[in-house]
Parts: structure tokens; sequence; C-alpha cells
């Protein structure tokens, strides 16, 4: 799928009723591509779908059930599916001390790494029935590094970035599968930081600029990359290092 996306496409995204989903829904639909806006806002979703002439269908991405049910209204609704955005996410917000909470835990790693897990798994039979398509992933700068204020959000993107890459063989039958790893970008995961971001002077990268980037992945012929989203930087695949072999 190296030719531009069409309005003969597909796109499921989940997360879509704002932030990075939202612009990714705007930029597909505005080249004529039907999209289905999947997420767990129902009234931000279905004014988002409003908005942009597609259709809603409610979703809690960390619910396996939920997922395979979004894809079986796509494929009803728009007759198949070619595009996937996984993109649905939630702020971390707290560590392994004494602020530690078990269910708080599983609802992040639910909606972060389930979330990504459960939709490759509920995309993948309807990618096959179209003879191919691609999926991105929403990972972060904080699965390609260290991030001691927030190790729980670095776990679950770091196993997103690890997941993608172990996934890319699937080009060999014709499905694609990359990942988008922004800074710190437009959206609601942010808001508790916003403001020290602001005093820090950190810029914070429009939601349109991470579109582009995941309309490039869509575009393009890569499987299993990694491409970051930095303020100033023009966007590219992440250049992992190799792992030591055995010695003989």
């Amino acid at each position: 799928m190296s030719e531009e996306t069409t309005g003969d496409q597909v796109a499921l995204i989940t997360g879509a009723a704002s932030g990075l989903g939202r612009a990714v829904a705007t930029a597909l639909a505005a080249r004529g591509t039907k999209v289905m806006v999947a997420d767990i806002d129902e009234d931000g979703g279905r004014a988002v779908a409003e908005e942009l002439d597609a259709t809603f269908v409610a979703c809690d991405v960390s619910d396996l059930d939920a997922n395979v049910a979004a894809v079986r209204a796509t494929e009803v609704t728009y007759g198949g599916l070619d595009l996937v955005y996984l993109n649905a996410g939630v702020a971390t917000g707290f560590g392994l001390g004494e602020d530690f909470d078990v269910d708080r835990y599983r609802r992040v790693m639910g909606v972060n790494l389930d979330g990504v897990v459960f939709g490759v798994h509920a995309a993948l039979p309807a990618l096959r029935r179209r003879g191919g398509g691609a999926i991105v992933a929403t990972a972060s700068l904080a699965g390609l590094t260290a991030v001691p204020f927030d190790p729980l959000y670095a776990a679950n993107k770091h196993a997103v970035v690890g997941l993608v890459r172990s996934l890319g063989p699937l080009d060999q039958e014709g499905i694609r599968v990359n990942a988008v790893c922004p800074g710190f970008a437009e959206s609601k995961i942010i808001e508790p930081i916003r403001e020290g971001l602001a005093q820090a002077g950190l810029p914070i990268i429009p939601a349109e600029q991470v579109a582009d980037t995941v309309l490039t992945l869509f575009d393009g012929e890569m499987s299993g990359e990694c491409w970051f989203v930095q303020a100033g930087r023009d966007s590219a695949p992440f250049g992992f290092r190799g792992i030591p072999g055995p010695r003989t």
C-alpha cells in the first residue's frame, strides 16, 4: 500500500473523540477515506463523527469483545477495513511507591497496552479478508527512553514499541504494522502536566503534526518501524541498536 490513502479505503480509529485520534480522523476524512470513529466518550465521538460525516461506535479498548465489535461494525457499515489507528490512551500519573494502586494500574495497562494487543488481534482477520492493510499504534517517546517520573507509562509504551517491532514481518501478508512515538503532543494526556511544560519552556507538538506522520506510515511501505515526532524536527524512524550477539 505505497499509494496515498484514498476514498476507496476504510479506517478505524480508536480514541478518536479528541486529540491525536481526532486529528488523524480529520486528515483521513479530508482525503475521502471512510472513517469509523471509536471511543469510550460517546458524546465526543458522536460529535466528531457528525462533523466528519463519519460513523461512531462506542468502544472500551481494554475489552477484547468491544474491539471485535468495533471491527465488525466497521465491516458491516463500510464493507471492509483497510487502515487501523490504535490510538486510545490514558495518563498514568502514579508510580510504584505509596501511591501505587493495583486497580488503577490494571486500568492503565488495559487501555495503553491491551488496547493495542486487542486491537491488532481484532483487526487482523478483517485486514486479511481485504487482502492487506496497515496498522499504526500510538506509542510515545516514553517507549524509547527511560522515564523516571512516570515508570508505568514508560512500561506500557515500551511494550507497544516491542510489539510493533515484532509484528513487522506481517508485511509478508501485505499487512504493515508501525508505531508513532510523539513527545509532548496536544491531547488530554498532557492536561495534568500542561502548566509544568509551559514553565519548563517545552513546546507542545500540534496534533496535526502527529497526524501527518501517521498518514506517512499509512501511505508508505515500511513495517515494524517506530517513528518519533518531536517539536522542531522532521519525523523519522527511530534507529534501534542491535543487541550483542553471543561469544563463541
